[in-house]
């Protein structure tokens, strides 16, 4: 049995809900049977490790672990998991991937190969680091990981002339859509899409419209303190902040405040919210991914920035036409092919009719 494998589909079950800690699962194995198992839980609860030492009790001496980020080696919130894998008398550990915070960073393997532990490191690496993908950039830089999404014709529009866009993808897409929100810290949106299209943005369990328990960060976009009052995303379970480019005024933040928002003041000359600033600010709140999903002008200038870490893009068979329908990615762009974005590490899948294209901007030495 593919032990590390298991271990990893427990980790995805802590994505979205333990941040700013990593999701990591944990499985051990005496005499070919699994005796105990976890993943992450919320900030100052136990860490995977912990929670499979203690289903595993007596059992877990001798025995094997399994877990997909290197165990932790210093007090945090809670104390070491190493200390409390020697304390069990795990034999052997096999580890997917090396943690990237420099208080682990290969520390905790060798504090388990000095008690005498058989440490073992790799096996499903590329999937642990797709899983941490978000953590470890937050833990390397400060700011969190940044996918844009956005569902297209197959000729490029996101919207007809008169804005109309429901739907462009099918119900497949969408509940994936859902997925991907449960799993992230924070939804990010313009002030153009709470206007034209007044959505949610909240994670709904399986797309079935129960509301998640834990909901995503909201954080729209909004220059000019456009946003209206009545816009859903205050209504709904979860927190909202408003990202002005300016000072707000004294009756503004009552106003809105009332309404159930927050408000982060980031003025620029330009009067434009600075997007840099604002996702330093994020990373200081301890938000380690975020999932934009509109509209063009906000893609238009992430992309632009240079702030876009991954493309999530559902491609549906039809036709919108319309010299002004609205494009997915509006800003600058380039002047010349060649200077395009280009992605790595592409997949397609199907969603019923529709596609799904991920993947990942390159960096100038990677294309």
């Amino acid at each position: 049995m593919d032990y590390m494998a298991q271990a990893l589909s427990l980790a995805r079950l802590a994505l979205g809900q333990v941040s700013p800690n990593p999701a990591v699962g944990a499985v051990i194995v005496k005499n070919d049977e699994v005796v105990g198992q976890g993943y992450t839980q919320p900030p100052g609860s136990a860490h995977a490790e912990i929670v499979a030492l203690e289903q595993a009790g007596e059992w877990a001496r001798g025995g094997t672990m399994y877990v997909t980020l290197e165990p932790c080696c210093y007090y945090g919130r809670t104390p070491p998991c190493t200390q409390a894998i020697i304390a069990a008398g795990i034999t052997e550990v096999h580890i997917a991937m090396l943690d990237a915070n420099s208080l682990v960073s290969g520390q905790g393997k060798e504090e388990l190969e000095r008690a005498g532990v058989r440490v073992y490191v790799g096996e499903h690496e590329a999937e642990s680091k797709q899983i941490n993908e978000a953590y470890t950039k937050f833990i390397t830089r400060g700011v969190p990981f940044i996918t844009v999404k956005f569902a297209m014709s197959l000729d490029g529009k996101i919207a007809t002339k008169n804005g109309d866009s429901r739907w462009i993808s099918g119900e497949v897409a969408r509940k994936q859509v859902h997925s991907l929100r449960y799993t992230t810290d924070a939804i990010m949106a313009g002030v153009n899409t709470v206007l034209v299209d007044d959505p949610r943005l909240t994670a709904r369990c399986c797309g079935k419209g129960g509301i998640a328990r834990k909901q995503p960060l909201r954080v729209i976009v909004d220059s000019k303190g456009r946003t209206p009052l009545t816009a859903r995303v205050f209504s709904e379970p979860g927190k909202t902040v408003l990202a002005l480019g300016r000072l707000a005024k004294p009756e503004e933040k009552a106003i809105f405040s009332e309404a159930g928002a927050e408000l982060l003041e980031l003025p620029s000359a330009e009067g434009w919210v600075d997007l840099e600033k604002l996702l330093k600010t994020l990373g200081e709140w301890g938000i380690t991914s975020v999932l934009v999903e509109g509209g063009g002008i906000l893609l238009g200038s992430l992309f632009d920035d240079g702030l876009v870490d991954k493309v999530i893009a559902f491609i549906a068979p039809i036709i919108i036409g319309g010299r002004e329908a609205k494009v997915a990615v509006a800003g600058k762009g380039v002047d010349k092919v060649v200077d395009s974005l280009k992605l790595e590490r592409v997949s397609v899948e199907r969603c019923d009719e529709d596609l799904m294209v991920c993947g990942y901007v390159a960096t100038k030495t990677d294309a």
